[in-house]
């Protein structure tokens, strides 16, 4: 017998956040696109986004998706999300919570430097989310085609990284058209061949 997902509403602000970083120019957008679409149609535009979340220790919920969208509803004045509960590991101690979280890919403790954190410095709350350039400018990559959207767990942190390596912080706060740009010429390289989504080289002419 398959079980259906239960669905809580939940208040933004009391969402625990399972990463450490977003991009806040997807924000931005995601904040627009609310503007536009979600506030004529708001309950629908909520109920098509539930955001998955782990119910933790204390009963609170860690959202495990949708952290860019979850700050930008709560910077529109949005209170309340649907969340649909992934796995209930309330019983467990915060510290084997957060273990378990790790080798299920259920969260991404890696800082705007793309350094790997302890546990501790995850945010409690998505308004504390740091902004990384390199997640937008992934973000942005993927819209122009430069790899397909894939199922591997926070697969754009990945591209991230290895934009991270390769184009400077500052090209992506001067001149973001150009960042992308030259992201699209290393993505289709045989450089990004291991990262997941890759379109491969484009042939030559």
């Amino acid at each position: 017998m398959v079980r259906e997902p239960v669905l809580t509403t939940v208040t933004i602000a009391d969402l625990r956040p399972t990463q450490i970083t977003v991009g806040m120019r997807e924000v931005k957008a995601k904040r627009e696109r609310w503007r536009e679409t979600g506030k004529k149609k708001g309950e629908k535009f909520l109920g098509n986004h539930t955001m998955p979340v782990i119910l933790g220790p204390k009963e609170r919920h860690y959202i495990i998706d949708h952290h860019h969208l979850a700050r930008a509803l709560h910077d529109e004045g949005v209170k309340d999300v649907a969340v649909t509960v992934v796995a209930n590991l309330s019983k467990l101690e915060v510290e084997a919570f957060w273990v378990v979280l790790d080798n299920r890919s259920w969260m991404h403790p890696f800082d705007a430097e793309g350094k790997r954190r302890h546990y501790d410095d995850i945010p409690k709350s998505v308004t504390d989310l740091e902004d990384d350039p390199f997640r937008s400018l992934a973000g942005e990559l993927r819209r122009a085609g430069g790899y397909a959207k894939d199922t591997t767990p926070f697969s754009e942190f990945l591209w991230a990284d290895f934009l991270r390596r390769r184009i400077k912080r500052k090209l992506i706060e001067n001149d973001f058209d150009r960042a992308v740009e030259k992201a699209l010429e290393f993505a289709k390289s045989m450089d990004a061949d291991y990262l997941p989504g890759w379109c491969g080289p484009v042939p030559e002419e």
